[in-house]
Parts: structure tokens; sequence; C-alpha cells
């Protein structure tokens, strides 16, 4: 599981993702999925960056506000500390690592849309155990139901 954050038109947004992978080795590629139902997806059809948050296994919490709440109605961002990234992306600091990727391609996979992304900055924070799907089981998604 991870977060991903996205900046444009002066709008911030901030989803949980549970489809994302590396997708190339050569050259370096990281694809995340978001769902077309979210406040995010919309936020990161216009964003040139987006930053990819991986959280160690006691951040539930903060899971559950980026899975468990909308950006259309909630300010996901108010009382976190995060920094500007590569591109404005936003970069929360208290995870367990994190990286930003330029947006080089988005491909229609169906009810989500696969960002493909060169990673272009990256770092580290926490230590621990990462959070896996099984932990974030029974956050019901934020964003309205299709």
């Amino acid at each position: 599981m991870c977060v991903v954050t996205a900046v444009a038109g002066g709008e911030r947004a901030g989803c949980l993702v549970g489809f994302a992978s590396q997708c190339s080795i050569h050259p370096p590629r990281y694809t995340v999925w978001l769902s077309k139902a979210n406040h995010t997806y919309r936020v990161a059809l216009a964003a040139e960056h987006l930053a990819v948050h991986l959280l160690a296994r006691d951040q539930r919490d903060l899971a559950e506000l980026f899975g468990g709440e909308t950006g259309d109605t909630v300010d996901k961002f108010a009382g976190l500390d995060w920094r500007a990234g590569p591109g404005g992306a936003v970069v929360l600091t208290d995870v367990a690592a994190w990286f930003v990727g330029t947006v080089l391609h988005r491909t229609d996979g169906g009810d989500h849309v696969g960002f493909v992304l060169d990673p272009v900055r990256w770092g580290s924070g926490r230590s621990g155990p990462l959070l896996r799907l099984s932990d974030a089981y029974g956050i019901d998604a934020g964003h309205p139901a299709d």
C-alpha cells in the first residue's frame, strides 16, 4: 500500500493506492493506478509529477486519512508535515520511503488509470515493517461509489 499525492492548478490531493508496481528496470519506471472515482485522479490528470509514499505498518491512521476520506470535502494535508518536491509535488515527511516521478504516460485500464512515472528524487525516513494490504483491511474508500 502507498499514498500517492498530486498537485495541479493550485490544488493538492492524495489517496491510498493498492495497485502499484515497478514496471521497468532499465530505464527505471513505476506505475500507480488511480481510481477514476477519486479526487486525486482528477488532480493527477493535470499534474506533471506525482509523489509515491510507503507507510510504516504503525501508520494506519495515515492510511485511513488518505484512503477513508475524500479530498472533495477534506483537506487531508491539514496538520501533516510535508514539503514541496520536484515540480511542486507534495512530499510527506514522516513516511518510511518516498519518491517523486515525472508522469510519462497515462494508460486507461478500466475503472483505474495507470500513471507511468520516471523517478527523479527519492528519500527515506521511518524504519520498521511496511504497511501491507492486509494492514489496511476495513478502510472504506472515501470517494463516492459509482
